[in-house]
């Protein structure tokens, strides 16, 4: 597909890495010259050294056959301008980054008035991704599909929870926990389990489960399921500004920690529940004199990702409540990753993933359209959520005489108010959802889970 992306900063390009990779003819605008330069000469994509806003640049860019016009700039109302101006000098599908509160409630007027097809805010979906781990705060990943009624989870295993040398097809018997292991992550390596997989301490493990499965299964192995009452936020950002919203109708007591006295003010004026504290958040003896051994959950949120890493760890020192970390930059995950900082949040991974899933989805609009799509465990691993539209290889075969691709779990099959995890003998349908998870970057439809070379 013919690709326009317009900003080229840090979701910029993520999305030009990962796109060019999946075979897109990718064209990137940014004013500036010498990120233009890096980026073609990094990945394979054209640049373009101007405005995205204007209509002389748009035209360069080949905006009259694009099938995608992206904006990811640092301004919101750039973004929307430049995704008008595309829509009228091309028939593309526009997508826009927007990410200050004030538009929050006027997204869909805002998506119907222009025509864009889809607004991504990410620092909205950070906090609903936060406020997932501060209610299941055993778990040190959340992510949902199947409109949050399933869940892909991740945990740390510890001698404590008696699963070290259990094999995975022991635990639905052994725990009597109805949950599917889809990935697990060891001494650096990440691999898709079989059933005679054997778990060891150490290993981070991820499952997909139902949400009341997953809670059965984290009491049975003595992991927290109890949501947080109270949490500490370092940072007065829009984040933070969202997360307290949906805390606060959770009834969880909030206090936000944020130096800047003006937005103290804003803070105090649009969340009068939440207690609003105008104090410098790497101040250690303020925040224990506020009661940061006690607090259930331990926040994160300020602007620069090095504060938010060490306040984490001096956090860890004195509390023993749930720890989540805002991170900006995608360049350091590995090395983050033996930190051990709790929950680690990448708002620009989110950004990534939601646009790659729709580019993904408008390349197979009549047989299995892309619904719900995470990278995960580093971005090695892909989830996928496909809709099965029409028949194929894929449908109206049992499992177990369907030849999967390596390295490729189906974990999960929703079929109208059911949720199936998958038997040998259950069979895909037209209609259904199916959750998949791969090593293998790039499917775009649910006919690449089959191993054609295998099934014929």
């Amino acid at each position: 597909m013919k690709i326009i992306l317009v900003g080229g900063g840090k979701v910029g390009t993520a999305l030009a890495r990962q796109l060019s990779e999946e075979g897109h003819n990718v064209t990137i605008v940014d004013t500036n010259k010498a990120r233009v330069e890096h980026l073609t000469e990094s990945y394979d994509v054209l640049g373009i050294v101007g405005n995205g806003s204007s209509i002389t640049t748009l035209a360069e860019a080949g905006i009259e056959d694009a099938d995608v016009f992206i904006a990811v700039t640092g301004s919101d109302e750039l973004n929307l301008l430049c995704c008008m101006f595309a829509k009228k000098a091309g028939h593309c599908h526009a997508i826009a980054r927007v990410r200050n509160p004030s538009y929050s409630h006027e997204l869909d007027f805002i998506k119907k008035q222009i025509g864009i097809s889809a607004i991504i805010n990410p620092e909205m979906a950070a906090a609903k991704e936060i406020s997932h781990l501060l209610r299941f705060p055993g778990a040190s990943k959340i992510d949902t599909f199947a409109g949050g009624r399933v869940r892909l989870i991740k945990f740390a295993l510890n001698g404590t929870q008696a699963l070290d040398g259990v094999a995975i097809r022991e635990i639905p018997t052994r725990l009597k926990s109805d949950i599917l292991v889809c990935a697990v992550e060891r001494s650096g390596d990440v691999i898709i389990p079989n059933g005679n997989f054997v778990l060891r301490s150490g290993d981070q493990v991820t499952f997909l489960a139902t949400q009341e499965n997953a809670h059965e299964f984290f009491q049975r192995i003595g992991l927290p399921v109890r949501p947080v009452r109270n949490a500490l936020i370092v940072g007065g950002g829009a984040i933070a500004f969202y997360l307290s919203q949906e805390l606060l109708e959770n009834h969880v007591r909030v206090r936000i920690v944020e130096r800047d006295a003006d937005r103290c003010t804003e803070l105090a004026e649009q969340l009068p529940g939440a207690q609003i504290l105008n104090e410098d958040g790497s101040n250690r003896e303020f925040l224990l004199s506020e009661g940061m051994e006690s607090t259930e959950a331990f926040v994160a949120l300020t602007n620069i990702d090095e504060e938010n890493v060490l306040l984490t760890l001096f956090a860890k020192k004195h509390s023993h409540g749930k720890l989540v970390t805002k991170v900006n930059r995608l360049e350091f995950d590995d090395i983050l990753a033996g930190l051990d900082l709790g929950s680690v949040v990448y708002p620009k991974y989110m950004t990534c993933d939601y646009i790659v899933q729709y580019v993904r989805a408008l390349q197979n609009e009549a047989g299995s359209n892309i619904k719900t799509l995470y990278r995960i465990l580093d971005d090695r691993v892909e989830a996928l959520e496909f809709t099965v539209h029409e028949e194929s290889a894929a449908t109206g075969v049992p499992l177990s005489q369907l030849h999967l691709k390596k390295n490729l779990l189906l974990c999960c099959i929703t079929r109208g108010d059911r949720i199936l995890i998958p038997r040998g003998g259950d069979q895909i349908q037209v209609g259904d959802n199916v959750i998949v998870v791969t090593l293998e970057h790039g499917l775009h439809d649910l006919r690449d889970i089959v191993d054609h070379a295998a099934q014929n």
